[in-house]
């Protein structure tokens, strides 16, 4: 081979784009808040990372003891976030990783039909009780005993969801794991799942990103104040959009683009989210305000995510097949 043609070959090369990164990262602790904090992940845009949910023995996921909460993993630190971008997370993978879920209902705690901490109502609390659910991975279905009931036993479709994840607020809020807002944190959208996109505001350098709360299926409300609590493995891949600011996380799968609310009360939340995303169809898609508003009035879908958080979350979303090619910024 001659010279020219090696350098002519390693000038292509060198031209090529460099193969995405894929970190396989292994969580060593849990934390109990959304907040700035040192790192346990640097990522580049465009990296896969995978990894899973924290749990350790002994924790919220025993099935014989009510143990502590685990808390979430992170932050994760991707280069060239700053303030002012939209983080872009795809959850590539998410797969339970166990063999039982934990729904628990606990007297005074949080519950969407009965008293709790934040709404005291005459009834006294609901007695404390503790589901552990089997978990059918390869039928993919959760199974539950009820002794009590006409039904025995009943098995129900697994939908495996994330219901936190997050950038750490903004200034120097901190937020506890059970609160969702404008970052994302505990949302309980059932919409985040695999296959889909979470876009995420960044508010401080990096992002700071955080995820856990796995729960293999979860109804709409999350009205008892928990999922199938459980944990997972998870693969994502990270990267930026550079000087576009969104206010509240967006979501994208293959039937919608979607935004969450989060907020109480929940009409407020539902305000939020119908008001983000007739300015994204704007923004991005090309349409008239006024048209927008007409036709997400008669096309849209709304899943209330949760009504048990210190903020509810509604999900508001718009059908894809019914959105033209979307415009460059």
């Amino acid at each position: 081979m001659t010279t020219r043609l090696v350098l002519a070959l390693a000038l292509s090369l060198a031209a090529l784009p460099a193969a995405a990164q894929t970190i396989t990262y292994e969580p060593t602790a849990g934390v109990p808040t959304f907040a700035v904090r040192e790192p346990v992940l640097r990522v580049k845009p465009g990296a896969t990372v995978e990894t899973r949910t924290f749990s350790k023995p002994g924790d919220y996921y025993d099935p014989k003891i009510a143990g502590p909460w685990p808390g979430e993993v992170g932050p994760f630190f991707i280069e060239g976030a700053a303030q002012g971008d939209t983080l872009v997370v795809r959850v590539l993978r998410l797969r339970p990783n166990r063999d039982i879920a934990i729904s628990n209902v606990t007297p005074g705690g949080i519950s969407g039909v009965a008293a709790d901490s934040r709404t005291r109502l005459l009834n006294e609390p609901l007695p404390a009780r503790r589901f552990v659910w089997k978990l059918d991975r390869a039928k993919n279905v959760g199974i539950i005993d009820l002794p009590n009931s006409a039904v025995k036993q009943m098995e129900i479709p697994l939908r495996p969801m994330l219901g936190r994840v997050a950038t750490a607020p903004a200034g120097e809020e901190e937020f506890g794991g059970l609160w969702p807002g404008d970052f994302g944190g505990n949302m309980d959208a059932s919409d985040v799942t695999e296959g889909a996109t979470v876009y995420l505001p960044v508010f401080h350098p990096g992002g700071l990103f955080y995820f856990g709360d796995f729960h293999a299926a979860q109804g709409d409300g999350e009205i008892a104040g928990s999922g199938l609590e459980s944990t997972a493995d998870v693969t994502f891949q990270f990267d930026l959009v550079k000087g576009q600011r969104i206010r509240w996380p967006r979501l994208e799968n293959d039937e919608f683009i979607m935004v969450a609310g989060s907020v109480r009360p929940l009409v407020d939340a539902m305000r939020i989210a119908y008001v983000e995303l007739i300015e994204w169809m704007v923004a991005d898609y090309g349409f008239d305000k006024m048209e927008a508003y007409q036709v997400a009035s008669q096309a849209g879908v709304v899943r209330v995510a949760n009504i048990v958080d210190p903020h509810y979350t509604v999900v508001a979303k718009f059908p894809k097949r019914l959105l033209p090619p979307r415009r460059p910024r």
